[in-house]
C-alpha cells in the first residue's frame, strides 16, 4: 500500500491521479490532499477519499473547508507553510507534486528534504531551480519520478540502461492548435482559440504553454536537470499525432521510443506505482487507427517562446527562473485578454534582458529573480493594455 500526498489535487493532474487511486484501492491510500482555492472540489475529494489531512493554501477558504468537514476526522490546515509540514509526515510515502508554477517549488523541496519519493508533475520546479533540486535529491537519495508524458517516456526508455550511453533525448511536441500558422495569423488569436488543444485535455496554463510551445521549452530545461544532460543532448521534434511521447538515442545509434494514446493517466499511474506496471482499462493504441505518424522540425521563428527557452537553458544561472516567472504572468494576462498571443513573447524577452543575471544563484536569488521578473512583466502588461 502506497500512501500518497497529492499536492494540487483539484487540478487536471490531481483529479486524474485520484481516478487512478480510485481504480486501485488495494494499492494506494490518500494521506494528504491540497488545493489553493477550489474549496468546493477539495471538500468533495476529502469526503470521498477520507485523507488524514487536507491543506488549503488560500487562507480565506480555511473556515469554509473546516466547517464543511467538521463531521469527519480529517485534519484541516491552511497556508503554504502547512503544506511544507505535512509532506514530511512519516505517514506519507510518495508526494505527487502537481501544483502549477513556481508555487510548487517550496513543498517539493520540503518533500525531498524529508526523504520522500517525489512524482513530479510540476516542471517549473526544475526549470526554476533544477541544479539546487537535483543536488538535494542526490544528497537525500530521493527518487524523482517524472509525470510529464515526455519525461515519463524518457524515464521508461532508460530503465535498465546506463545513463552514460545516452547520445541525445528527443522530446516530441504536438505543435498545439496553431501548428503551421504564421505570425500574421497569431496576431488575432484569443485565449478561447488557444485553449482548444487537438490531442490533450489539460489545465488552462499548460494548454496555453502548449499553444506557444513554451511548454516544450520548459520541458527541455526540465530534461537537462532530470537526466543530467548537456544542452546539446536535447532536441525537440514536432509530432502532431502525440503517439510517440519521446525518444532516446544511444551511443550505438539505436533509438528507443515510448508510445501510447495521449492520456495523462498512464504516466501518472506509472509514476505513483513505480517500479510496478499495473493493469488498467485505458483505451489501447492500435496501428490500424493511425495510418501515418509524422515528424517535422519546430518553427522557432514563429513560436519564439521555444527559442527563448532554449536560449535561457544555454545561458543558465537565473535565466530560466526569469523566463518562467515572466511566462506565468503573461499566460495569466492572456487568459484574461490583457495581452495578445504575440506580445507574450515580447514581454518574456524584455524581462530576461531586464533582470540582472546571476550565474550561480542560491534559493534566495531564485526567489528574488522570480519576484522582480513578475513585477516587471506585470508593468509591461499594464503598458500593453493601453494599446491593446
Amino acid at each position: 500500500m502506497k500512501r500518497l500526498a497529492i499536492l494540487g489535487s483539484t487540478g487536471s493532474i490531481g483529479t486524474q491521479a485520484l481516478d487512478v487511486v480510485a481504480a486501485h484501492p488495494e494499492m494506494f491510500e490518500v494521506e494528504v490532499l491540497s488545493a489553493h482555492s477550489n474549496s468546493a472540489l477539495l471538500v468533495q475529494q476529502a469526503q470521498r477519499f477520507n485523507p488524514n489531512a487536507i491543506v488549503v493554501t488560500d487562507n480565506s477558504k480555511y473556515q469554509e473547508v473546516k466547517d464543511a468537514l467538521s463531521h469527519l476526522p480529517i485534519k484541516v490546515f491552511s497556508g503554504a507553510e502547512a503544506l511544507n509540514d505535512v509532506v514530511q509526515w512519516d505517514t506519507v510515502d510518495t508526494v505527487l507534486a502537481a501544483i502549477v508554477g513556481f508555487a510548487g517549488l517550496s513543498s517539493t523541496l520540503a518533500a525531498i528534504n524529508a526523504g520522500k519519493r517525489v512524482a513530479l508533475a510540476n516542471k517549473e520546479t526544475l526549470v526554476v531551480a533544477g541544479e539546487l533540486v537535483m543536488q538535494l535529491a542526490q544528497e537525500k537519495k530521493v527518487e524523482i519520478i517524472p509525470v510529464d508524458s515526455e519525461h515519463s517516456a524518457i524515464f521508461q526508455c532508460l530503465v535498465g540502461e546506463n545513463p552514460n550511453n545516452i547520445e541525445k533525448v528527443i522530446l516530441t511536441a504536438s505543435g498545439g492548435p496553431f501548428l503551421g500558422r504564421k505570425p500574421n495569423y497569431l496576431v488575432n488569436v484569443k485565449a478561447s482559440h488557444a485553449l482548444q488543444h487537438p490531442n490533450w485535455t489539460m489545465g488552462a496554463k499548460i494548454t496555453i504553454d502548449s499553444a506557444t510551445l513554451m511548454n516544450k521549452g520548459l520541458e527541455m530545461i526540465e530534461a537537462k536537470w532530470l537526466f543530467g544532460l548537456q544542452n546539446d543532448q536535447i532536441e525537440v521534434i514536432v509530432h502532431p499525432q502525440s503517439i510517440v511521447h519521446s525518444l532516446v538515442q544511444f551511443t550505438d545509434s539505436s533509438v528507443k521510443a515510448q508510445m501510447g494514446l495521449p492520456d495523462m493517466k498512464l504516466p501518472i499511474q506509472y509514476a505513483i506505482a513505480y517500479p510496478h506496471r499495473i493493469h488498467n482499462d485505458f483505451k489501447r493504441f492500435s496501428f490500424r487507427d493511425f495510418a501515418k505518424l509524422t515528424f517535422e522540425q519546430p518553427d522557432y521563428k514563429t513560436f519564439r517562446n521555444l527559442a527563448l527557452a532554449k536560449e535561457a537553458m544555454y545561458r543558465g544561472g537565473n535565466s530560466p527562473c526569469v523566463l518562467n516567472a515572466a511566462n506565468e504572468v503573461v499566460v495569466h494576462s492572456f487568459l484574461q485578454n490583457k495581452v495578445s498571443f504575440i506580445e507574450m513573447s515580447d514581454i518574456i524577452e524584455k524581462a530576461i534582458e531586464h533582470v540582472a543575471f546571476v550565474e550561480h544563484p542560491t534559493l534566495e536569488d531564485y526567489k528574488h529573480s522570480d519576484a522582480e521578473a513578475r513585477i516587471y512583466a506585470t508593468e509591461l502588461v499594464k503598458q500593453s493594455q493601453l494599446s491593446y
